[in-house]
């Protein structure tokens, strides 16, 4: 079954964020990325540290691509001075990606809108709800945003958005045009202590969240970030994508 799970209604792809993977190798990474068959990629520094170079670069990104990987953005990426910023423009061009999902700081934006205008790629901001006052939630982002530059848009996290008590598909709906990377998973409460379960264990609606994500036409990446038992994710990584590839099979 392709990424996609094409049937006439899903426009989006199925993907994972490389934050699940923290725990291993990249040698590891596409080993269990290729035992649960999805084949796009965000990823994370610590298996491409920012201050690599153009070959070390190549080297990263060729191994995933000779295992049929395709790395379609780079991040979170977090930017704390305008360094920060030039640093991971130029670390994303050398990855040969055009979106960076990242969180710069409220003040750096003017900057990065400057940035996008030169590099023309996407910044997707991360929200990272109740745990961090940078960012909570997409409304916070799209307050922050709208009047910049329209290749500044979100990455919504539905499990921080959960966690900080909204509700996902709303926020989906409600900013969809500036929404460039999805970020998934499930949890086990509404509240700043929840934690990630498996999908389709939590309480998340998902099969609400696909429907909202097809409303929109929706054609970006639904990243599973696996955060529960990161040094043993594969059984929990298997059964979330089985349980969202069967949402997005049904009509």
């Amino acid at each position: 079954m392709p990424d996609s799970v094409e049937n006439g209604l899903n426009t989006f792809s199925i993907g994972m964020a490389g934050y699940t993977f923290k725990e291993f190798t990249v040698e590891k990474t596409i080993e269990m990325m290729k035992r649960i068959g999805v084949a796009n990629l965000s990823l994370k520094d610590f298996h491409m540290p920012m201050n690599s170079n153009q070959e070390q670069i190549n080297a990263i990104i060729g191994k995933f691509k000779s295992a049929g990987i395709n790395v379609y953005t780079v991040g979170v990426v977090y930017m704390k001075t305008q360094e920060s910023v030039d640093q991971a423009f130029e670390y994303a061009k050398m990855a040969g990606v055009k979106m960076i999902v990242g969180a710069p700081d409220y003040g750096l934006l003017t900057y990065v809108e400057k940035k996008i205008k030169t590099y023309d790629f996407k910044m997707a901001i991360h929200n990272h709800g109740p745990d961090n006052p940078l960012y909570p939630n997409a409304t916070d982002i799209w307050n922050h945003i709208k009047d910049l530059d329209a290749r500044i848009g979100i990455c919504i996290d539905i499990g921080h958005t959960t966690r900080d008590g909204q509700d996902p598909s709303v926020d989906v709906l409600k900013y969809s045009p500036r929404i460039y990377d999805m970020h998934i998973k499930d949890v086990d409460k509404a509240t700043k202590d929840g934690k990630t379960v498996e999908m389709g264990r939590g309480i998340i609606n998902i099969p609400k969240v696909v429907e909202t994500l097809r409303k929109i036409k929706y054609s970006g990446s639904c990243s599973l970030e696996f955060e529960k038992d990161m040094t043993d994710p594969l059984p929990g990584i298997a059964e979330s994508i089985g349980y969202l590839k069967g949402v997005m099979a049904c009509r």
